[in-house]
């Protein structure tokens, strides 16, 4: 079986930016990534590289930020009230954090400047305008299940979860 639209893959990766060190590793967390295939849930150009491989396979990537977190724009920067920040007392120049926006969603953003009363976030993504370097082992591949296509995403081993 090969990776294609509407089948669960699972796979180890690490991801670099560019530097020696990973910025991330499932391997680290000793679980794969879990994905449904054809609906959006990871990036773009990890979604297509993964398209044709079986079980076992290992490989490299590269994935340049058209196809990953985009370019960095530099007008991309808001001043937000420290009372939407859960950890606002915590917070320093050049940490990320999780900001839920207007839209409901969570979004990774990068301080700034601390104020007294307010917070300027870049709101870029850590890794916008960067080229990905992905290191890839598949360790399974299934058929979706219907729920899991109407849903668009994965579910456990457990069947439903929704976080």
């Amino acid at each position: 079986m090969n990776v294609e639209a509407n089948k669960v893959v699972s796979f180890h990766y690490s991801v670099s930016d560019g530097g020696d060190v990973p910025v991330d590793s499932s391997r680290e967390r000793g679980e794969p990534l879990t994905v449904l295939i054809g609906h959006g849930n990871i990036i773009p150009g990890l979604e297509k590289a993964l398209h044709g491989h079986a079980v076992g396979d290992r490989f490299a990537v590269s994935v340049a930020p058209g196809e990953a977190y985009g370019e960095r724009r530099a007008d991309f920067f808001q001043r937000v009230p420290k009372k939407y920040f859960e950890d606002a007392e915590h917070l320093q120049p050049g940490m990320s954090t999780v900001l839920q926006t207007k839209e409901g969603g969570p979004r990774m953003v990068v301080v700034q400047k601390v104020g007294s009363s307010v917070i300027d976030v870049d709101l870029n993504h850590p890794l916008a305008g960067k080229t990905l370097a992905f290191d890839i082992e598949i360790t399974d591949i299934r058929d979706a299940t219907a729920e899991e296509i109407s849903h668009r995403h994965a579910h456990g081993a457990g069947g439903h979860e929704h976080h």
